[in-house]
């Protein structure tokens, strides 16, 4: 079968994956491969276990695999065959030498902009989708223009901005798509080219095109603003326990105003993921390197109260219960940074697992989605740590109930059968405020949601 275009992705993770998948379902003229280093994770792609759990995604991969969608471990092949390159392979925070856990680490990067240099015998448009720094373009774009053979190479920003647990209903419908490109002739026509193929489904007026650096630029702000929210009605929610406000009747009053809007401002212990953290570090690293130390002041706050937030969660429990952890046994209702993901990564819950054996606590953990991550995350640990599936038999014997992870599961629960099951007194901390306190304190539990005052029998 002749395909229209042949599209490429380096790199078959959470963005990679999810987006090309909806490429291949939208345009079926298109023949769209995923290519990867890791043959473990290209079989789960190819198989009915795919690497990431996502809602929708199951059903978009099965109707476009093996059509006009191809996962293979084949690098070097997948470019020389195809033209239009999308990169989206893994940028984490740095943790060695200059920058170590603040900027971004670009070796993988780097590596993919050689092997496409090494692999290229025709012109390529080269797509940047991982999260970057600004200008790392530039840098892209030095490797690549060191071709020998005349092969013409046009880079292109375009950020992903869906978000986990939301992403193919992000992708299908998506805010805005971000094209950024060089503004000459040949950069001009690489971007109208990246245009046409999102045009397929995305109306024209939701593909907003900038210079490239507006483009790179823009994906760390995103995220960095959203954090901001969470953090400043976080911050709230201490200001609220201390002076019995309600931190949701606060949020509800402040998000009415239409110049603020009252989306990521529910009070919580705090964002996790792949993103806000390492983003937010990265601006600041950007930000100290270009000697503008106030403003990285100003958004590394934003992770410190974030990290404040976890450790309060942590000092709420103890001081609740008697100023002593040691002996009881916690259960953690959940441990994924989100609902509707298994993604464990920069999750509060790890923190608090942590601290929790640090006090000498036993914890179990269950979570319908995330708990071989979390068996990975805290296969070092040192202390008792339980992983069970079903959330009776992991609360049954627990001094304490800790909601971690905002799955709707947790909500609908029988809190009489809990407390029943449960060693007394009785502790609920909710940390997503999913729960309905009055109702699971007249059952016998005190309850402790987040900003909110607590609801005690003693």
């Amino acid at each position: 079968m002749e395909f229209e275009k042949n599209i490429l992705c380096i790199g078959a993770g959470y963005v990679g994956g999810p987006t090309m998948a909806m490429i291949a379902r939208q345009c079926p003229q298109y023949k769209v491969t995923i290519v990867d280093i890791n043959p473990e994770r290209i079989a789960q792609w190819n198989s009915n276990d795919l690497p990431i759990y996502e809602p929708g995604l199951d059903e978009l991969v099965k109707a476009t695999r093996n059509r006009n969608l191809f996962f293979s471990t084949d690098v070097e092949r997948g470019i020389r065959e195809n033209d239009i390159i999308f990169v989206s392979v893994n940028t984490p925070t740095k943790t060695f030498g200059t920058g170590a856990g603040m900027a971004a680490d670009l070796q993988y990067w780097e590596k993919t902009a050689r092997q496409i240099l090494q692999n290229s015998t025709s012109p390529k448009i080269v797509i940047e989708k991982s999260t970057l720094p600004v200008r790392t373009a530039q840098a892209m774009e030095r490797i690549l223009n060191t071709s020998r053979n005349g092969v013409r190479f046009d880079v292109l920003s375009n950020p992903e901005f869906l978000a986990e647990g939301t992403a193919v209903n992000d992708l299908k419908d998506p805010d805005r798509v971000l094209i950024g490109s060089r503004e000459t002739e040949d950069g001009l026509k690489a971007r109208d080219t990246l245009v046409e193929i999102f045009a397929n489904w995305v109306p024209r007026e939701k593909i907003i095109t900038s210079n490239i650096w507006s483009s790179e630029l823009s994906k760390l702000v995103s995220n960095a603003f959203l954090a901001q929210r969470v953090s400043s009605i976080n911050a709230i929610s201490a200001l609220c326990e201390k002076t019995e406000a309600d931190v949701t009747e606060v949020a509800r009053a402040v998000g009415a105003d239409s110049r603020i809007g009252s989306r990521f401002l529910n009070a919580s212990i705090g964002f996790g993921g792949s993103c806000f953290k390492k983003d937010i570090l990265n601006l600041v690293y950007l930000c100290r390197h270009y000697g503008l130390n106030d403003v990285a002041d100003y958004w590394e706050s934003v992770i410190k109260i974030n990290n404040y937030q976890q450790e309060r969660f942590v000092r709420n429990m103890l001081a609740a219960m008697f100023n002593t952890l040691a002996g009881k046994r916690i259960c953690l209702f959940g441990f994924a940074f989100k609902a509707n993901t298994g993604d464990t990564r920069e999750s509060p819950a790890i923190y608090v697992t942590r601290r929790l054996l640090e006090e000498h606590a036993e914890v179990v953990i269950t979570d319908p989605k995330a708990l071989n991550n979390a068996r990975i995350d805290l296969a070092n640990v040192q202390g008792k740590v339980l992983f069970v599936d079903d959330p009776y038999e992991a609360a049954m014997g627990c001094h304490a109930i800790a909601v971690m992870t905002e799955w709707p599961l947790y909500a609908d629960l029988d809190y009489e059968r809990l407390y029943r099951d449960a060693e007394k007194p009785a502790f609920i901390f909710d940390g997503r405020n999913i729960l309905d306190s009055r109702r699971c304190f007249e059952v016998g539990f005190n309850v402790f949601p987040i900003g909110k005052p607590a609801l005690t029998h003693f």
